[in-house]
């Protein structure tokens, strides 16, 4: 792998062969050793939320609101704007957005990569006054092609140096060696998790274009559903699905820091 071409890509246009490129390399776990935990809690959310079959039932506002957009979301042909707004929405209900945090959309991360400068995109982050606390990336194979894992990687990297610039001009403090940067894939309303450890190596390799020996190993969790085959279809439109799924979401939280 260490003789594969590197060239300065922009976020957007990461493939798996950058994951290759920089010895990247993602393995998944169950639940319980994914999120540190025996058993999944249930999600602190409002009750509707978890038992509503659709948005037509809805009463509370916010509650409409979040059923409604994990319906549009659920459209082959959606607009990908429809996955951010869920997204979002989504997190807000979960108390993922204390005081001190909120989402941005369509953040631009600075990318250095092969001596160039070059940019990730987010579509969805947190962030707080320091730091950007959480990405979400849509999956748009279907709309351009592009492989939804590879372009988080990008983002977080470009996350860790944008964190460490903030701490090392704005803040006055040295810069992180490494740091678990989580990540969220969203296909509709299917997520994956990810926790990306980003190092001071890695982003030297990146920014230099080089093959990094030490391998980055991303550790991700696709949630157990009821039927798995029907998982990007039905997403978490069954009740069943949504309850495990939103068990994911609520454990996921605590590495959102």
């Amino acid at each position: 792998m260490a003789s594969i071409i590197r060239s300065a890509k922009s976020g957007s246009d990461w493939t798996e062969n950058e994951l290759d490129a920089y010895n990247i390399h993602v393995v998944y776990q169950n639940a319980p050793t994914f999120f540190q935990v025996p058993t999944l809690p249930s999600a602190t959310v409002h009750h509707d939320i978890l038992h509503s079959t659709g948005s037509a039932q809805a009463t509370d506002p916010a509650v409409y609101q979040v059923l409604r957009t994990m319906e549009l979301a659920m459209f082959a042909n959606t607009e990908e704007s429809a996955v951010d707004d869920f997204a979002f929405l989504l997190l807000q209900a979960l108390g993922y957005l204390p005081i001190g945090r909120v989402v941005r959309t369509r953040k631009d991360l600075p990318l250095v990569i092969c001596g160039e400068q070059r940019h990730a995109q987010t579509d969805v982050c947190i962030v707080d006054a320091a730091s950007i606390l959480l990405l979400v990336q849509e999956d748009k194979k279907q709309a351009d092609g592009g492989d939804p894992i590879p372009q988080l990687v990008a983002e977080a990297i470009g996350a860790f140096q944008s964190n460490n610039l903030t701490r090392v001009q704005a803040l006055g403090l040295d810069p992180l060696p490494a740091k678990i940067i989580p990540g969220i894939t969203m296909k509709g309303t299917s997520p994956i998790f990810f926790k990306i450890p980003v190092s001071a190596e890695l982003t030297a390799a990146v920014r230099g274009g080089c093959y990094p020996h030490t391998p980055t190993v991303i550790h991700a969790h696709l949630p157990t559903i009821p039927r798995p085959a029907e998982r990007w279809n039905e997403g978490m439109k069954p009740l069943d699905n949504r309850a495990i799924i939103l068990s994911c979401f609520e454990a996921f939280k605590q590495f959102v820091n």
